[in-house]
């Protein structure tokens, strides 16, 4: 059975939206992804999608979704992104926080260290689950 991952952050417009493109981009159909956030925003960071695209990861489509006790109840390791209490928890699940910085309201600038970052700890989290 394939691992999966559920990343979240408050607005699921930024962080979650780029962790969960780059494993998904990575990892292909060896992990299952989903990403939400705890207050959706109406849209994906314009910016978020840009440094993507950059990148050849069309984030364009996507949407912010609500975090769900059953999505979190349904992964096999959680990924929070400075949601801190926001994020339910269940015994027994893997949990681990990323410190990251948020895109919310940053340019394009200072959204690519934000990406490139993300894709390093989402590589290091690929050969995790692989091992």
């Amino acid at each position: 059975m394939k691992p999966s991952v559920l990343f979240v952050c408050v607005h699921n417009a930024g962080r979650s939206q780029m962790a969960a493109a780059w494993l998904s981009h990575l990892a292909g159909d060896r992990v299952e992804v989903r990403s939400a956030g705890s207050t959706p925003a109406d849209q994906v960071n314009p910016a978020v999608v840009e440094a993507m695209r950059e990148v050849g990861i069309d984030l364009s489509a996507e949407t912010p979704k609500l975090l769900t006790h059953d999505a979190v109840e349904a992964a096999d390791v959680c990924v929070t992104m400075g949601c801190g209490d926001a994020c339910p928890i269940f015994p027994g699940k893997r949990y681990l926080d990323w410190a990251l910085p948020d895109p919310a309201g940053q340019g394009i600038a200072a959204v690519r260290p934000i990406r490139d970052e993300i894709r390093a700890l989402v590589e290091a989290l690929i050969a995790d689950l692989a091992g």
